[in-house]
């Protein structure tokens, strides 16, 4: 779903975003259509568009926690915590926070992988909101939602930048809902 206005149409800042993402083909192998969002980084009309859309989705919804996945949710993540008064939570790949973490392992096309973040970041009862730059399969996503879940944390909603429709990530997320602002 892409961010429409209250009237149903869509905002005209969507298409400076779609604009500013730069897809290159064939990486980082063939058959593959990267979407490179450091074009968009380079762009501060188009990337303060991006927080600016998600802040005005967020800011009313009562949210403590925003969770970004790594690496890119990093990037969105702190500025939408920033303005809607929450908290930033980052979701790690393994050995990459010191300290206690608590780790989900989910699947990969071949073999797993693990996402952790630290003990003791959230609490019981807090509503999060999961942030990354792209949904592709959604299992990093279902592993960060898992994650928070395991410790008493309502998940609000999912929210992305980018969705690969034809990925089905979103199906994979099964109830929850997923925000995204160009598919």
């Amino acid at each position: 779903m892409a961010a429409p206005t209250s009237d149903g149409l869509i905002d005209s800042r969507i298409a400076r975003i779609t604009s500013a993402i730069r897809v290159i083909p064939d990486f980082p192998k063939p058959g593959i259509l990267f979407q490179d969002i450091t074009t968009l980084l380079l762009d501060p009309v188009a990337f303060k568009d991006t927080i600016d859309l998600f802040v005005e989705r967020y800011k009313d919804k009562d949210i403590s926690v925003v969770a970004g996945v790594e690496a890119r949710g990093f990037i969105f993540g702190p500025p939408i915590a920033l303005a809607i008064g929450a908290k930033f939570v980052p979701m790690r790949k393994p050995n990459k926070l010191p300290g206690a973490v608590i780790s989900q392992e989910y699947s990969l096309e071949y073999g797993t992988d693990k996402i952790e973040m630290h003990v003791g970041a959230v609490q019981e009862g807090e509503r999060a909101l999961v942030i990354d730059d792209l949904i592709a399969t959604g299992g990093t996503l279902c592993a960060a939602i898992s994650l928070l879940e395991r410790v008493g944390v309502k998940v609000v909603e999912c929210a992305c930048v980018i969705e690969l429709p034809e990925l089905k990530g979103r199906e994979r997320l099964g109830d929850k809902p997923l925000f995204v602002l160009v598919s």
